[in-house]
């Protein structure tokens, strides 16, 4: 469902040399499947997320979610595949403050230039505990509460890909697994991939299958050297 084959990103340097990020010869993820990835800080976690979701452009190789590369796509193109196809749960929500919990969620929807189903948002609201805070802007609800929006938003279109960057964060530690077991639960009922960036060990114990990026990762210890 996913394949990366030798993707690589670098940034340019104030003194103009090239800084690698990421080098990646090759990674896969089945359709369904839910994997944690982990790494030590600066070792392109968020970079590499930021990629497959096309949010960042990389300077080389193939990214492939459902057999489409979406490197080769054109801009506008892309963002309307990520909107159809990947659910993006941010480590800071990114909720708009202006907008109720339903409206964050809906808004999600309107991006795919489809008419927004106000029927699924209600039920994903429910589904995560907030049928009884629809209409509730983002200062209203607890930061646990935001972060249930947040999933909420990212399983809008039903995506084949849920992206996780460190959900847990930001939730106070009585939460934590609470926004875990929403997560997996979701990507089970709706036959969902998941991979998920945390640096909790407690997180990523509760997962069959977790990758180390410094691994698979060869621009790391390019990196280091540098």
């Amino acid at each position: 469902m996913l394949h990366l084959e030798n993707v690589r990103k670098s940034y340019r340097e104030p003194n103009g040399d090239d800084l690698p990020i990421l080098d990646i010869e090759s990674f896969s993820l089945a359709a369904g499947e839910q994997v944690v990835l982990r790494g030590r800080s600066g070792c392109g976690k968020t970079t590499l997320l930021n990629s497959i979701a096309g949010l960042t452009t990389v300077d080389a190789g193939s990214i492939a979610i459902k057999g489409t590369d979406i490197v080769k796509l054109p801009e506008v193109v892309r963002d309307r595949f990520r909107a159809r196809f990947i659910g993006f749960v941010f480590q800071t929500f990114n909720l708009l403050p202006a907008f109720t919990a339903i409206e964050n969620v809906l808004l999600g929807m309107s991006f795919t230039g489809q008419r927004p189903d106000v029927a699924r948002g209600e039920k994903l609201l429910h589904s995560v505990g907030l049928g009884h805070r629809l209409t509730h802007k983002p200062a209203a609800l607890s930061v646990g509460e935001q972060q249930r929006v947040a999933v909420a938003r990212a399983l809008a279109n039903k995506p084949a890909l849920l992206l996780a960057d460190e959900p847990t964060a930001n939730v106070d530690p009585a939460h934590q697994q609470q926004v875990i077991d929403l997560l997996r639960e979701a990507c089970d009922r709706e036959e969902i991939a998941m991979l998920l960036v945390t640096h909790s060990s407690e997180v990523a114990e509760q997962f069959p299958r977790v990758e180390y990026l410094e691994k698979i990762n060869r621009a790391v210890g390019l990196a280091v050297a540098h």
